[in-house]
């Protein structure tokens, strides 16, 4: 069974990329910007507080036409945050995914610390690498090269 820490160790390198729940909005939508992510960890105090969204910006901030430099990441937030833990399987976080209506999955360690951030790209990423093989050796077995 394929499970969350198997994208994770792909990840690898990648940093967990966080803010301060005092940031501005535009401060945080200039990070994800620079780098090509679509959400980030919220601190408080070291701890995670939230995750703050594309969606959230959306939402509550263009939404509610309020000005992203006046607009403090803890107004925008989720506070609620759906997380997995590494040992989660890859078809559960996509089931979560889907009836939960998120694209943003932080993975928390056991003692509730964020080591990471799955995508719903990163679980698509994956399946069609996995689809890609599987095709490769059912061609293979097919014209006897196996």
């Amino acid at each position: 069974m394929t499970t969350l820490n198997d994208i994770l160790r792909q990840k690898q390198g990648d940093p967990l990329l966080s803010i301060e729940q005092e940031a501005s909005v535009l401060e945080a939508v200039q990070m994800m910007n620079e780098r090509s992510v679509g959400s980030l960890i919220v601190r408080h105090d070291g701890q995670m507080a939230g995750i703050f969204t594309e969606r959230d910006v959306l939402r509550r901030v263009v939404g509610g036409q309020l000005d992203p430099a006046g607009v403090r990441v803890a107004q925008a937030m989720t506070t609620r945050v759906i997380c997995c833990t590494p040992e989660t399987s890859i078809e559960e976080a996509r089931e979560l995914m889907k009836t939960k209506r998120v694209r943003h999955l932080p993975v928390l360690d056991s003692e509730g610390e964020p080591v990471g951030v799955v995508s719903i790209g990163d679980l698509n990423a994956h399946l069609t690498n996995h689809q890609e093989v599987t095709i490769h050796y059912l061609h293979e077995y097919l014209h006897g090269r196996v």
